[in-house]
């Protein structure tokens, strides 16, 4: 059993424009607060980084008792694709899937996000009251599965775009988003986001009009705006240490 002492001791973030709902829950877990050793130190959230197994559950385990102790997990095996699941209002264990996104509006579910310099991207219809999670690293940002995500919203919910709220987590910014082999790895479309003085990339500033080409309101859009290789101390990272763990990006329906 996991002490409330223990739990009170997980560094989370949120998103002030979801913080005003409070039919949801939402956090942006560190990498602290957890029982991982090095180089998973401490709060890894990932099996697949060579972790202990039963170190992640119970990093898993933490995170699930400090935001809604009652409320099921839900993962899925991400693999840099466009699938997105759209999540049944059912009280059975979800199989794990392989998917980049999460849709639901079945209530105490949380929907888990694994990152280590990917964004997550939230997304809150408070008028259907549905939610989305997002895993978008840059072969999921050039399949557009953000806009994917809005448009499965409104088709399977009824979602009206401009309703949306959406936050995009910690994750590689343009100081560090550098991609020397672009021209081979990146379609011409990406280029325009590209700093002009070197290989570096705003996909933060892509992920914003990905969100406003939907009909997303720049006003309903909140960017943390933190590189996650910059913060690595903080922050799980891939590109800085490699071999590392993934920190939690969760949302939840109460």
């Amino acid at each position: 059993m996991v002490s409330n002492k223990s739990v009170k001791r997980l560094e989370k973030l949120e998103f002030t424009n979801f913080k005003v709902f409070p039919q949801i829950v939402h956090a942006v877990f560190t990498r602290r607060g957890g029982v991982s050793n090095n180089p998973f130190d401490s709060l890894n959230v990932s099996f697949s980084t060579g972790d202990d197994k039963d170190l992640v559950i119970e990093n898993r385990q933490r995170i699930v008792d400090t935001l809604a102790r009652n409320s099921k997990p839900v993962f899925i095996e991400q693999v840099h694709g466009d699938d997105i699941i759209v999540l049944k209002d059912t009280n059975e264990d979800t199989p794990l899937l392989k998917a980049d996104g999460i849709i639901t509006s079945a209530r105490g579910k949380l929907l888990f996000i694994q990152v280590a310099d990917c964004q997550s991207v939230m997304m809150y219809d408070p008028v259907r009251n549905v939610i989305a999670n997002v895993h978008s690293g840059w072969r999921g940002s050039v399949k557009n599965i953000i806009g994917k995500c809005v448009d499965l919203m409104v088709k399977k919910f009824g979602t009206q775009p401009e309703h949306i709220i959406a936050g995009i987590g910690p994750s590689l910014g343009p100081c560090c988003a550098e991609f020397v082999n672009y021209e081979k790895e990146l379609p011409k479309k990406i280029w325009k986001y590209k700093s002009k003085d070197d290989e570096k990339f705003d996909f933060w500033e892509l992920s914003f009009y990905q969100l406003l080409e939907k009909g997303v309101r720049a006003g309903n859009i909140e960017n943390m705006n933190i590189c996650t290789k910059c913060f690595s101390k903080t922050f799980f990272s891939y590109r800085e240490e490699k071999r590392t763990g993934r920190f939690a990006c969760v949302i939840g329906l109460l």
